[in-house]
């Protein structure tokens, strides 16, 4: 009886096939050492370009330029924080920021919860396709084709004056309120989407109880919706309340005169090449929205998402 040898090459072949079984093993037995492989590529991206970026751009806010030479001078110092912090002008910009972020997510959410109750639990299974597909249809569009859009309805004689005037109103024009509009209309698919998905996990059967327990509408709103989609009315706000605060191409296009912080950081980077102020009036949004999610985890409606 004859024995055949395997060649080198058929050698090896069998010992990966041998490694790899042992580590396809492994890697079932050990569900955190495949998670930790699947996310540190993401995550090492995450670092090196996101936060090690805004890391090195917030440390040049305790810098200063030269004001000679417009060259930034590597000297720790505290005066653009100071600045930022003490003066009466960045103070008004920020409430100014602040109030637009809130009433843009306050809107947002009045018309996003109507919306999506309709698509979530009265719309038919082709018209509720058909309302998504229309809600996403806006983010097809270019940002910016759809800011210059809102400065066309916004502008005298445009179709939103022409509109209002049949009823005896102007148009508010370029401004704060035409601000407002704008980017109410820009971030309202962001918020519609999430409050959408958690209005579907809303079993229709709390809805029939509460009807047959005599409750109303507007109490089985109240009581039984509300609470359920909570955590999807918090992920909307976070959306419109974090791109409001930082926004400036809608503002530049159609708030006229109007500053809010994202704007004052485009003035100083291109205008007043002043990298190291533009770095410090950064830090007011960031905080802001921090303090915001910090606030919001409190809750624990985050933890439902």
């Amino acid at each position: 009886m004859t024995t055949t040898t395997p060649s080198p090459d058929r050698v090896g072949e069998l010992h990966s096939q041998s490694l790899a079984r042992r580590g396809s093993a492994y890697l079932y037995r050990h569900a955190k050492v495949r998670l930790a492989l699947l996310l540190t590529a993401p995550l090492f991206w995450l670092g090196l370009v996101y936060i090690a970026a805004l890391v090195a751009l917030l440390v040049t806010a305790f810098w200063s330029v030269d004001a000679f030479t417009g060259d930034i001078l590597i000297q720790w110092n505290l005066d653009n924080v100071t600045s930022v912090l003490t003066k009466s002008i960045y103070q008004a910009v920020t409430l100014r920021t602040l109030s637009a972020a809130l009433i843009v997510t306050v809107i947002d959410i009045a018309l996003a919860l109507p919306i999506a109750f309709v698509m979530a639990k009265i719309a038919k299974p082709s018209v509720q396709r058909a309302l998504v597909i229309a809600i996403l249809m806006p983010l097809w569009a270019s940002y910016l084709v759809k800011a210059y859009a809102w400065r066309n309805v916004l502008a005298e004689d445009g179709i939103l004056d022409w509109t209002l005037g049949l009823v005896g109103l102007n148009s508010p024009g370029y401004g704060f309120e035409g601000t407002i509009l704008t980017l109410s209309y820009l971030w309202l698919p962001f918020v519609i989407l999430p409050i959408y998905t958690a209005m579907e996990r809303v079993p229709n059967s709390l809805l029939d109880a509460s009807s047959d327990l005599g409750a109303r509408t507007w109490t089985s709103f109240r009581t039984v919706i509300l609470p359920l989609v909570a955590p999807g009315i918090i992920a909307g706000s976070i959306f419109s309340f974090s791109l409001t605060l930082g926004d400036y191409i809608a503002v530049k296009i159609v708030g006229g005169a109007t500053q809010m912080l994202g704007t004052l950081v485009y003035t100083n980077v291109g205008t007043a090449n002043n990298l190291p102020l533009a770095a410090a009036v950064a830090f007011i949004p960031i905080a802001i929205i921090f303090i915001y999610l910090a606030a919001v985890r409190r809750t624990g409606a985050l933890n439902n998402l």
